[in-house]
């Protein structure tokens, strides 16, 4: 599935998206360390950069980091949150036209976009700019929908108020997904733990960090809104709540036969 509106969808989201959104366990740069030999001084295409939440973890390392994001308004949310790293350079682009040179990256990260990238086209841009031998990882964080009652509770009021929830949650990728973009290509995956505290605000800012979720205005705003206040009142413990996620990550390289 594609989104038409996928490259400004979250345009008037970005403060909520940078403030509230999970980032990812520095567990997954020791994952792509220990399996595909991603070293300091390799240079990652962070494809879909967004804010810089996948960005930030590579450029810890030591990485040169090309943070590749059509939208504007993420793009420049992600160079103010990175703008303390050298290595990193903003890119004006997108997943089917970087514009990055051919053979130039060794690693092309996404977290959380792939499901919002035209697949064959990004296929042949992928191949273009990656090195021969070179890896991609592709991570998003997924909420665990039947932990506890609240994750429970949290899942029927995305399905009951979301503006198109459904459709953008059968669009993440399974590994037949990701296997058959990289053309039968080898393919790793794992699951590393992660999870978020949040108060009240908090957890408003993060349902409203969702390019499905209702903006005031919306018919379904205010009580969506009043759902979230009850199923917080009935979960918190000491004015917090926990949202736990796996973050899966797949990598693997091109079959390029």
């Amino acid at each position: 599935m594609t989104f038409a509106d996928a490259k400004q969808r979250f345009s008037n989201r970005v403060a909520d998206y940078a403030r509230y959104r999970p980032g990812y366990p520095s567990g997954l740069v020791d994952l792509i360390r220990e399996e595909c030999g991603l070293r300091p001084e390799h240079t990652v295409a962070d494809i879909g950069s967004g804010t810089g939440l996948l960005t930030k973890l590579f450029l810890a390392y030591g990485n040169r980091v090309f943070g590749v994001e059509p939208n504007s308004d993420m793009r420049a949310a992600g160079e103010e949150f990175l703008q303390q790293y050298p290595n990193f350079k903003s890119v004006n682009g997108a997943a089917e036209a970087t514009t990055l040179a051919a053979d130039s990256v060794e690693f092309i990260a996404a977290g959380q976009a792939f499901h919002w990238f035209n697949r064959a086209a990004t296929r042949a841009e992928f191949q273009r700019i990656l090195n021969p031998g070179g890896w991609i990882v592709i991570a998003w964080n997924d909420r665990r929908l039947d932990e506890t009652p609240f994750s429970r509770e949290y899942e029927d009021l995305l399905r009951r108020f979301g503006t198109d929830y459904t459709s953008v949650r059968d669009a993440y990728p399974e590994a037949q997904t990701i296997r058959e973009f990289l053309n039968d290509g080898c393919l790793g995956s794992r699951d590393l733990p992660n999870h978020q505290i949040f108060d009240w605000q908090g957890l408003c800012g993060r349902l409203l960090s969702s390019s499905y979720a209702p903006k005031e205005g919306h018919p379904n705003y205010a009580p969506m809104m009043a759902e979230l206040q009850r199923m917080f009142s009935a979960n918190q413990k000491n004015g917090q709540i926990r949202m736990d996620y796996f973050t899966r990550v797949y990598f693997g390289q091109f079959d390029r036969n």
